[in-house]
């Protein structure tokens, strides 16, 4: 008897840690994500299987790391980053390759990517350096953020993946953005990308690269080839209309017209299946989780709390926008998922690992303290 009520006293404290609302929402969403990736892939029960497995290994990290605190999460941070960017070196010494890039790292039977590992660890870092600043930051702590934002973001673009570095790069950003970075260094920068986007295009892109960027610009310039995912997915988003053509009725993904559709085109798959009504529920339901994750922030325990909080929810803002826009076709294709609905378990473990950070380190108004101090 006395097990039993110490077992479930111990489940009860590990479940007051999460926040009700923001987990409601985060399962709304990932029942939405189970539906349309069983119609994207075509009814398959071993992709579904596996991305139950994901799931359950996801929610069991969402859970463990809630429990962290702050104080704990700031004094590994260091440790964190530098063993995320050690990785991303040997990944460029001796990572293994797979589809023309050399993105992960084998031990054994284990295979991952590092660079997921930076999508948390930068934030963490430059959240951790400014706790110990005068905010707003001074010029000398801005170059110093920025620089240990850029090491690993070229690193990872050296791989080459444009989207993972695109996404560690906005969450370090949001972390200098939030410290409360003037607007003219802001505009500066503006400036500066606007000066050094031709300069990447013609000498720090690869062909392919250049390649997604003119398809962007016009589909119809290869039809067939570079231009075939934005035409497609853009035909199917047309045609699912306001209503949609219903759940597994999609035409151009029954019929195999859309590639990727259960991975960076998933969305739309969703918009061909539900319509315009559809793809409103669900933004919303994003929109409302990314609301729901700042408000968290700002009941954080302290500055290093408000500020990763803060970056982790806004990068989960970026997923969706690039993800969308990629679809749509008014960005570049750059491989970036659908948060929590494509397939994928590394994306799903950061982001569940992501959100029980933010949920751990908001103030408590019950006795209960955090199981790792």
């Amino acid at each position: 008897m006395d097990r039993s009520v110490g077992f479930f006293s111990t489940v009860f404290r590990l479940l007051s840690r999460l926040d009700l609302v923001l987990l409601t929402a985060l399962l709304i969403l990932l029942s939405l994500g189970a539906l349309t990736l069983y119609s994207a892939s075509g009814q398959n029960i071993v992709m579904m299987n596996r991305h139950l497995v994901h799931l359950a290994i996801a929610a069991v990290l969402m859970l463990l790391t809630s429990q962290i605190s702050s104080t704990l999460l700031n004094r590994i941070s260091i440790w964190v980053y530098l063993v995320g960017v050690i990785l991303l070196v040997l990944v460029i010494l001796q990572g293994t390759m797979g589809k023309g890039a050399q993105r992960w790292l084998e031990f054994g039977s284990l295979r991952f990517q590092p660079s997921e590992i930076m999508k948390l660890a930068v934030p963490m870092m430059v959240a951790s350096y400014f706790s110990n600043k005068i905010l707003p930051p001074s010029f000398k702590d801005i170059i110093v953020a920025t620089a240990l934002v850029a090491i690993p973001m070229l690193l990872i673009v050296k791989q080459p993946d444009l989207g993972t570095a695109l996404l560690v790069g906005s969450a370090g950003f949001f972390v200098i953005y939030f410290a409360g970075i003037a607007w003219k260094w802001l505009f500066a920068v503006f400036i500066s990308a606007l000066i050094a986007a031709p300069l990447l295009f013609f000498y720090g892109m690869h062909d392919y690269q250049r390649q997604r960027v003119l398809t962007l610009l016009d589909p119809t310039l290869d039809p067939l080839g570079a231009g075939y995912h934005i035409i497609q997915s853009t035909i199917a988003i047309g045609s699912g209309g306001v209503y949609g053509k219903g759940w597994a009725n999609g035409d151009q993904s029954r019929l195999d017209f859309l590639p990727e559709r259960h991975t960076d085109f998933i969305f739309a798959v969703f918009g061909e299946e539900f319509g315009l009504l559809g793809n409103i529920l669900l933004l919303t339901i994003y929109l409302f989780i990314i609301w729901r994750g700042l408000q968290l922030s700002i009941k954080g325990q302290d500055t290093f709390a408000r500020l990763l909080g803060g970056s982790l929810s806004m990068t989960f803002f970026v997923y969706l926008f690039v993800n969308t826009g990629m679809v749509s076709g008014i960005l570049p294709v750059v491989g970036v998922p659908l948060p929590l609905v494509s397939y994928g378990g590394t994306s799903m473990i950061t982001l569940m690992t992501a959100f029980g950070l933010l949920m751990g380190m908001r103030k408590r108004k019950n006795g209960y303290g955090s199981m790792l101090r």
